[in-house]
């Protein structure tokens, strides 16, 4: 397998002006936690000048505490063939753990349901796009066996931010104008481009643009033959802390508080999480019912609600949300919530999450969630 990276850590400084947002609807998050009440000036957003090439159709619609003095382990350490996820922090066979994840965009129009291949996925962003619509990044590694993955959507450039944070193989079916030139800083595997009749397939079952998948076989061809490293990098060292096994982590911080119900507030699919103390795990649901992959309802250990300041970039519907100044957010998971805040590091770098004290955040091994939330066009976050 070849040693390719396609990364250009520099292009920004070139591709970029220095213009302020279109101020329509870009009013920053009013409320939050109290330490993170502070005015910050507007930020300077990226406008990239670029002529469209693919336009795409119109979408219609408990247990022992973490001791503070513990340290986590940042080595992994095979152990009868199997090593930590850097995604899920479980013990997975070391073929799977130590190859590069692949992170693909999926649909969440009505039309597009199910998702296929959405249950492998140890995390999951979901971030809002034009017409109050919602997409997700996919980021799974246990995906061998799977035939049909998608349906397969185009990028946005926030979408490039988070693969990178798990050095993942991106996968997407075209892109917006201002996301094309930040695809030469990852490797990815575009569907307009000829490498796409080799990593994609058409299904008869849905109608375009909602029936584009992608399969395992596909993907590694692909990968194949655009000479992709399937190893992370040297300088790699995974994105998350997970508590060890058989000692979860709780919130003990003045600010912990119950979370049985976990609601978003995105305000098209109105999704929301369910917590069963039976199984420790947050079943998720949306358009009124459960949210249901080809494998059955989606549910995970852990969810991150991340505000991020937002704007549209100049004349168009298209988002510019900035994944890069540092904001708050919430912590869930074993049926706590606690407020959080968010650093980048760097701007290709792992975002970090920290609770009330200035500790970076535990996850309890298991699947992640992260919410992309925006104050100017999501209803306020909901956790009772």
């Amino acid at each position: 397998m070849g040693k390719k990276r396609g990364y250009k850590k520099n292009l920004i400084a070139v591709l970029t002006v220095g213009m302020m947002l279109t101020l329509s609807g870009c009013a920053k998050q009013a409320s939050g936690p109290q330490y993170l009440q502070e005015e910050k000036s507007e930020t300077e957003q990226e406008l990239v000048i670029e002529t469209e090439e693919a336009v795409e159709e119109p979408e219609t619609e408990e247990t022992e505490a973490v001791s503070e003095s513990m340290e986590v382990p940042a080595e992994r350490v095979k152990v009868n063939g199997m090593i930590q996820s850097y995604l899920t922090g479980e013990m997975v066979p070391v073929a799977q753990g130590n190859r590069r994840p692949l992170a693909i965009m999926m649909s969440n129009d009505k039309t597009a349901l199910p998702q296929y291949g959405i249950n492998r996925a140890g995390v999951v962003y979901e971030a809002p796009v034009e017409g109050n619509m919602n997409r997700y990044l996919a980021i799974m590694e246990n995906y061998d066996d799977l035939t049909r993955i998608g349906s397969v959507r185009s990028c946005r450039t926030y979408y490039v931010y988070f693969a990178r944070e798990f050095d993942a193989i991106y996968a997407h079916y075209g892109q917006s104008t201002f996301a094309k030139p930040y695809l030469s800083a990852i490797d990815n595997i575009n569907g307009i481009d000829g490498i796409g009749e080799t990593a994609y397939f058409r299904s008869k079952d849905r109608k375009a643009p909602h029936n584009a998948y992608a399969s395992f076989a596909g993907i590694q061809k692909a990968i194949s033959k655009l000479g992709y490293s399937q190893e992370y990098d040297s300088s790699y060292e995974g994105h998350f802390r997970f508590a060890p096994e058989g000692q979860p982590a709780v919130m003990n911080g003045a600010d912990a508080r119950p979370a049985n119900k976990v609601t978003p507030g995105y305000p098209l699919n109105n999704p929301w999480f369910e917590y069963h103390p039976e199984d420790g795990l947050y079943y998720r649901y949306q358009y009124g019912g459960p949210h249901k992959g080809d494998e059955g309802q989606i549910a995970v250990k852990n969810i991150i609600i991340q505000y991020c300041s937002a704007g549209y970039y100049a004349k168009t519907e298209y988002r510019n949300i900035n994944v890069h100044e540092s904001s708050w957010g919430y912590f869930i998971t074993n049926g706590q919530v606690e407020d959080i805040t968010w650093k980048k590091d760097g701007e290709y770098g792992v975002t970090h999450y920290y609770d009330a004290s200035g500790e970076e955040i535990v996850l309890n091994p298991g699947k992640t969630w992260i919410c992309i939330a925006t104050a100017n066009d999501m209803k306020p976050a909901k956790i009772e």
